[in-house]
């Protein structure tokens, strides 16, 4: 499933890779989040990220309830192995923090269109099917999660309108016309290590 997910410390063995497959035509909804001059319907800043998290297209990793409380300040990253049945598409994550009575509140967020992994000046289309090691820079924040939340990651490929779609077909971003379904594997096993980056202070 999407959202069974785990989070913790311990370095991946053999496990199987996690897809979806991302539509443009039908993208992620932003809930809340940085949006300054635009009012959604969902509404901005912290908001429960439930809704989106039942969505096919959403994969969702979590740790264990913390037994104390754990301060995150500082830039988070998500190091990734992934693959995609398009020459072009996103990847985006989300740091989520989860009450005991099961909230989900957005933290802090970012997005990776995959044609610039490796330079935002020289554009690189992708080979379908091949694996790339990437980053997607999360920003970052400063959070306390108290004793008994869950730290939580969400990963996809679209958080629109927050973020633009991406229409995976490889045209130019601002002429593109022309929507492709990407099938977007995410790999975590011991030979594609897939980590969150988060700095914990003592």
């Amino acid at each position: 499933m999407n959202g069974n997910g785990a989070l913790n410390t311990t370095s991946p063995a053999e496990e199987k890779a996690d897809q979806y497959i991302y539509d443009p035509a039908d993208a992620v909804p932003t809930i809340g989040g940085p949006l300054c001059c635009q009012r959604l319907p969902t509404g901005v800043g912290p908001e429960d990220q439930r809704p989106a998290e039942q969505r096919p297209d959403v994969l969702v990793y979590t740790t264990a309830a913390l037994a104390k409380d754990t301060e995150v300040t500082g830039p988070v990253s998500l190091d990734l192995y992934v693959s995609s049945s398009a020459v072009d598409t996103d990847f985006t994550g989300k740091l989520v923090d989860v009450w005991p009575n099961g909230l989900a509140q957005n933290l802090t967020e970012g997005i990776l269109r995959l044609r610039y992994r490796n330079s935002q000046e020289k554009p690189e289309l992708a080979s379908p099917g091949e694996i790339y090691h990437v980053t997607v820079d999360l920003w970052a924040t400063s959070n306390v999660f108290l004793a008994g939340h869950k730290l939580r990651l969400e990963v996809s490929s679209s958080n629109f309108p927050r973020f633009d779609r991406n229409l995976n077909a490889g045209e130019e971003q601002a002429r593109a016309t022309r929507m492709v379904k990407a099938t977007n594997i995410i790999y975590h096993d011991k030979a594609h290590p897939s980590a969150l980056l988060v700095p914990i202070v003592p």
